[in-house]
């Protein structure tokens, strides 16, 4: 499995991101159930929101997140950043090396 950030940048309105909101948590819930999100949540301030993620190739990842619901309706953009998780808190070990899909 290959480690990302995924920065999501709100191109709109307060408005028009809170009536997508429940959809797209909607959205992330299924890559919690598929096991490749870890953390998610807004920045402070609210221009957007980071989600640690996990996947086979940046492909799939970005084909993953090409149908969230932000996506879709125009309110953002996605920015993927792939990393080496080399050192991390050993409760972790598990979902780093994908040890917890087999």
């Amino acid at each position: 499995m290959k480690h990302f950030i995924v920065e999501i940048t709100y191109t709109a309105s307060p408005e028009e991101i809170a009536g997508v909101l429940a959809a797209h948590r909607a959205f992330l819930q299924t890559g919690y159930e598929r096991g490749w999100l870890l953390l998610s949540g807004p920045l402070n301030p609210k221009t957007g929101g980071i989600v640690v993620a996990r996947a086979p190739s940046l492909a799939e990842l970005q084909a993953f997140f090409s149908s969230d619901p932000y996506h879709l309706s125009g309110v953002a953009e996605h920015h993927f950043i792939e990393f080496d998780p080399v050192k991390r808190q050993p409760w972790l070990e598990g979902w780093v090396s994908g040890s917890d899909l087999d």
